[in-house]
């Protein structure tokens, strides 16, 4: 099977929709094409339009096709038009369009603005020149190239090229700067010669499918899987696994039982998921297998490495399958072994170790094909001078050493590392090389010479690809031509129909190409490629998936059909009585949570009423209904009751006339009244003097609020003559006395008032539908027993109560405890409470940091002592609110934490091979001189023995009159020296405190993504301390020089920077000297370095009888790190392994399955 990579998000060039003028009057929505003369971002990557959405950071198995709703497929159809610009220099247009050509059946034009598009380049794109007649909907996917002839020489033509998809929102793609207008202008450069410019577009059309009605299952008999969000990588992985045959028959057979939850099981969810591929009829989700692995959203949005997931998976899968009758899957399909081999050349000594893999990775880059990888996979190193090998009794010996195979597994995965770091632009790019692999593959090509002598050769290693594309939720059929041609990468040459004034070749690069292949051997084939039907799926499986299956078609059918109907939902006074004061506080009822009725819209209302009557058992002369009715405070309550003529027309009609927001919703409330003896009776006649009235009441001793029923009461009657009623409802005594309130509204804060029971309900604006809330009256004296005495103070309880997860910030997916608060709760109030939980003293010793409800995280930076009001600014995020915060407990207050300064330091001794690591914590206000003091006296803390590398251990001096001075080093280079007193709050530490998590000391040091602050006990040496006027401390750095992706060589710092003192006249040789004593370098090996002055990154390499000083001539330069005395040697110590698209403010989070 093999994997695609995407399209490069960071190509050279900005791209921007042109959007025709005609197309630009009145509004224009963010996200669409946007005017001519808003000015272009100068940082957009690759083609896109101009403020339209942004590309997320996706990759697909396929790249620049996958993310169109209409894919290209067949052959390509191209041409070239040429388009001669007389007078060009006397153009006063601001845009101009060429005459129409015709590529591949469709109209085309070239668009320009000689004078650029708000920018001083030339600005040029591909426009569909028919566009504003064509049909809804239509579409063509183009590759296209456009160019600016040199007319001087051809080899010097610009020539820039891209592909789109182009529809009715983006019928224009290009280049808004092409190239500088001073360059095109300059009649030196040959673009313009005798006034007239010459322009060339290629363009190459295919034919595409429509993917709003394509079917996958039916045009392949397959069906993708919907990716989340950045899934993609790993749908290209599930889709290779479940293309195994023999795995996917294993994982059927993996214990589960009918309680599992697939949310919780990821043997169970994975068997879901294959079963779905195997026989759904459309793509398939992946959420409750990435719940399985115990993903969150931020997870599904995070891009993985698909090997590292594989391999993640691969062990779960075998730690899950241990003790079951599919144990040992994993590794008869995947593991391998081979043979790490060190021989010596001139004694008889051989060291071998037996290593096994489930996966290979294979260089693309120098590397023609598949074979190719094999054979640098295998590739002798010769072992010899300064790297010679120690071989036990023998000492140090000339050696080979390599790798050889002792097996391939049936299933061979082979990784391609189509991504290398580029250390100047700080990022992993692409390789686009043309990479070739075979349909079939024979590893046991020229005698086995992958083979090591311990291999069985009976075993025949002929291996056949194993061949599907899927584009995450579409399965396409690809004949061989795209299967491999198209995947190998490199460039693709068209043909020409018209080779134009340009007569060079038609090429685009293919920026789609296979990143991950699977070979399966042939003599495995018939076990591998098996068959898999039903009887391998564990009956409580299929039962439950089939319920699945017909209650999402269900689903289906029902919202296919929704506009049939009508949803009714009838609210009763059992309704009030359940939810308030449990489900509710304020209004009267939830309506997701009443009996509805699905109806359709034609039904006359009065069968509904039969209907009701069934349900309820309460007969259709008993029924009467109110239209609920929302009011301009926000609240929600029944308004009036149906009249005659509404009940006489239908159900689609009434929902019509009162539902004004024309969803497909009608809401009732269903008045019944009831005789002494429970049984139904007919509503009385309401008049326009009746009030329908409900009534809560309060228990301020169980705060406790419940419904207690309503009541018809005249408007001009005052509540001081239904009090014994409520006394009655309430089971109160007659004489009770009562408070009563209004609850008016709770939005955006609680409003309930007092009721003047004296007053009538007319003059207190009492109607239909308002809520009263009432209680015992209570004395002043007695208030205070209480935590809410009143309504209203309950209510605005209720109102801000908030339950909070409370996490400690070293372990943020953890529920250490939770707290019921107010959002009202000031800063203080929550601190002590976390404090009073936790069994605190000192509430300040406590620091609380606020949830990113996207990224599911602790944010960056925890809340400062008093820096928030309220409960609610530390829970609000964006517009969401979190229930989730983040604690520690310091050793020293919070507010005098803030005041200091925490400085990770990197001690390096003189004369010992070492590093230690010390936390230093000192006032703001202090200077650099305080640190280096506070190290002078700091105390053993902790001791890491690895790597030679220490953590906070006491300070060793050389000598005890030894000075000390801090720097900053980044990037291998010193960037500045510390003054001793600089204040150090003014010291930029943000990269360091990064770094502070780092679990290899040594490699953290090493790392070019850090500052660090460095402490060197060198005793700062007496020349430096009393420089004559002719004498220079410059900088010498280590370099090496890597071959980057466009094949120019660049400089790449490694190892410890450090100081020299050059002499006026003194020359390299006497440099040379002293160099290496302060190294301490073998000559042998010494003999080897290249000595260069370096400024901005290019070596000017040296001689012996150079003066060294005369390089450096210019004082006080900014950047004088630029400028330095370079040591080129080998750079011997361990690699760090960058991430894809990683750079030093983001890094890819490790692939993790917790569950």
């Amino acid at each position: 099977m093999t994997m695609m990579t995407p399209q490069p998000l960071d190509q050279d060039d900005e791209v921007m929709l042109v959007p025709h003028s005609e197309l630009m009057e009145g509004p224009q929505p963010i996200e669409g094409p946007q005017p001519m003369e808003v000015p272009v971002p100068l940082s957009i990557e690759g083609p896109q339009p101009l403020g339209g959405p942004q590309p997320m950071e996706v990759a697909a198995q396929v790249d620049n096709d996958s993310t169109v709703e209409n894919q290209a497929t067949d052959e390509p159809q191209a041409s070239r038009f040429t388009w001669m610009i007389e007078n060009f220099t006397r153009l006063n247009l601001k845009k101009l369009y060429s005459d129409v050509f015709t590529v591949g059946g469709y109209k085309w034009r070239v668009l320009i603005f000689p004078k650029g598009n708000n920018v001083d380049h030339l600005s040029m794109y591909l426009d569909v020149a028919d566009s504003g007649t064509l049909p809804y909907g239509w579409s063509r996917y183009a590759q296209f190239s456009l160019a600016v002839v040199n007319q001087h020489h051809s080899k010097y033509t610009m020539k820039k090229d891209t592909q789109h998809q182009f529809h009715a929102r983006e019928s224009d793609w290009g280049f808004t700067s092409f190239m500088a207008l001073s360059d095109l202008y300059d009649p030196g450069r040959g673009f313009i010669m005798n006034d007239t410019v010459v322009i060339e577009a290629d363009v190459a059309v295919r034919k595409v499918v429509d993917y709003w009605t394509y079917d996958s299952k039916k045009e392949t008999g397959y069906v993708g899987l919907k990716n989340q969000g950045a899934t993609c990588y790993m749908n290209s992985l599930l889709q290779t696994l479940y293309h195994i045959p023999y795995f996917r028959k294993a994982v059927y057979h993996m214990p589960t039982t009918e309680n599992d939850m697939p949310s919780g099981s990821i043997p169970l969810a994975l068997q879901s998921l294959f079963y779905k591929l195997q026989y759904n009829d459309t793509s398939v989700a992946t959420k409750e297998l990435t719940k399985s692995f115990g993903w969150d959203t931020y997870d599904s949005f995070m891009q993985h490495d698909v090997q590292e997931l594989n391999r993640v998976l691969s062990e779960k899968l075998e730690d899950k399958m241990k003790g079951t009758v599919v144990e040992g899957t994993i590794q008869k399909l995947f593991e391998g072994h081979h043979m790490n081999y060190i021989e010596c050349i001139n004694v008889d000594f051989k060291s071998t170790r037996k290593e096994s893999f489930y996966d290979l990775q294979l260089d693309v880059k120098g590397c023609r094909d598949i074979y190719a990888s094999f054979d640098k996979y295998v590739e002798v190193e010769r072992l010899e001078g300064d790297n010679k090998y120690h071989a036990e009794e023998h000492g140090l010996q000339d050696a080979k050493k390599g790798v050889l195979f002792i097996d391939f597994p049936p299933v061979l995965q082979l990784q391609l590392k189509r991504f290398e770091y580029d250390f100047m632009r700080d990022t992993m790019v692409k390789i686009n090389d043309r990479y070739e692999f075979p349909l079939e593959l024979d590893l046991d090509r020229e005698g086995g010479k992958y083979l090591s002598p311990d291999a069985d050769r009976s075993v025949r290693n002929l291996y056949t690809l194993h061949r599907f594309k899927f584009d995450d939720e579409r399965v396409t059929k690809e004949d061989m031509k795209r299967a491999l041609e198209e995947q190998y990468g490199g460039e693709e040459e068209l043909p020409q129909t018209n080779p134009g004034f340009n007569n060079a070749p038609f090429k685009f690069t293919k920026y789609s190409n296979a990143y991950m292949l699977v070979y399966i051997r042939e003599s495995d084939r018939e076990k591998i490629i098996c068959d898999v039907d039903e009887k391998d799926i564990a009956e409580h499986l299929r039962i439950r998936l089939k319920k699945e299956q017909e209650a999402k078609e269900d689903k289906r059918r029902y919202k296919a059909q929704a506009h049939l109907y009508t949803i009714i939902k009838v609210a009763r006074d059992e309704d009030l009585l359940e939810q308030i004061g449990k489900d509710i506080y304020f209004d009267l009822v939830d309506h997701d949570k009443v009996r509805s009725f699905r109806i359709q819209k034609q039904t006359p209302f009065i069968l509904f009423k039969d209907e009701v009557a069934k349900e309820f058992g309460i007969p259709v002369q008993f029924q009467r209904f109110w239209i609920w009715a929302k009011r301009q405070n926000h609240t929600y309550r029944p308004n009036r009751p149906l009249t005659p003529q509404e009940e006489a027309q239908s159900v689609g009609q009434l929902r019509e006339v009162s539902n004004k927001t024309h969803n497909a919703e009608l809401k009732l409330f269903l008045e019944i009244e009831l005789g002494p003896d429970l049984r139904p009776f007919p509503p009385p006649d309401k008049t326009k003097e009746d009030i329908l009235l409900f009534f809560k009441l309060y228990n301020p001793e169980k705060e406790e609020l419940r419904y207690v029923g309503r009541l018809f009461v005249k408007s001009s009657g005052k509540p001081i003559e239904i009090l014994l009623k409520l006394n009655e409802m309430a089971g109160f005594g007659p004489d009770e006395e009562i408070e009563l309130y209004e609850e008016v509204k709770f939005e955006p804060c609680v409003m309930c008032e007092g009721l003047d029971k004296k007053s009538s309900f007319r003059s207190s604006q009492i109607e239909d539908g308002d809520i009263i809330c009432f209680q015992k009256y209570l004395q002043t004296q007695n208030e205070e027993q209480y935590r809410y005495p009143h309504v209203p103070s309950f209510l605005e309880y209720v109102k801000n109560r908030q339950i909070v997860h409370f996490r400690p910030l070293e372990r943020p997916k953890e529920d250490d405890f939770c707290l019921e608060l107010s959002k009202a709760h000031t800063y203080d109030d929550v601190v002590e409470r976390v404090a009073r939980r936790l069994g605190l003293d000192d509430p300040s010793k406590i620091r609380l940091t606020s949830h990113n409800c996207y990224s599911q995280q602790p944010k960056p930076h925890p809340i400062k002592y008093r820096g928030v009001e309220h409960l609610t600014d530390m829970l609000i995020h964006y517009n969401q609110i979190s229930d989730i915060l983040y604690y520690e407990v310091l050793d020293i207050p919070l507010p005098e934490l803030q005041c200091l300064k925490t400085l990770k330091v990197a001690f390096h001794h003189a004369t010992k091979d070492e590093v230690v690591i010390h936390n230093i914590r000192l006032p703001k206000q202090s200077t650099v001189g305080d640190v280096l003091n506070e190290l002078k006296t700091k105390a053993s803390i902790n001791t890491v023995k690895s790597c030679k590398c220490r953590i906070g251990a006491k300070v060793e001096l050389s000598h005890p009159d030894a000075e000390l001075r801090l720097l900053e080093v980044f990037y291998h280079k010193i960037y500045k020296i510390f003054p001793l007193i600089e204040k150090i709050e003014n010291i930029n530490d943000q990269y360091w405190t990064l770094r502070a998590e780092e679990a290899s000391i040594i490699s953290f040091l090493a790392s070019t993504f850090a500052i660090c602050l460095t402490i060197f006990d060198n005793r700062i040496p007496e020349e430096e301390k009393n420089l004559s006027p002719d004498d220079r401390l410059i900088h010498v750095y280590h370099f090496t020089k890597e071959t980057a992706q466009n094949q120019m060589q660049q400089v790449q710092n490694f190892g410890e920077p450090f100081f020299l003192i050059i002499h006026d006249g003194e020359t390299l040789s006497d440099v040379k000297l002293r160099i290496q004593k302060k190294l301490q370098v073998p000559d042998e090996e010494f003999s080897k370095w290249k000595f260069a002055f370096l400024s901005l990154g290019r070596p000017e390499y040296l001689q012996d009888t150079d003066i060294v000083s005369s390089r450096f001539q210019r004082r006080d330069v900014y950047g004088a790190w630029e400028q330095y005395l370079g040591l080129e040697h080998s750079d011997t110590t361990p690699k760090r392994a960058f991430a894809a698209n990683q750079n030093r403010h983001t890094y890819e989070k490790p692939v993790k399955i917790y569950n």
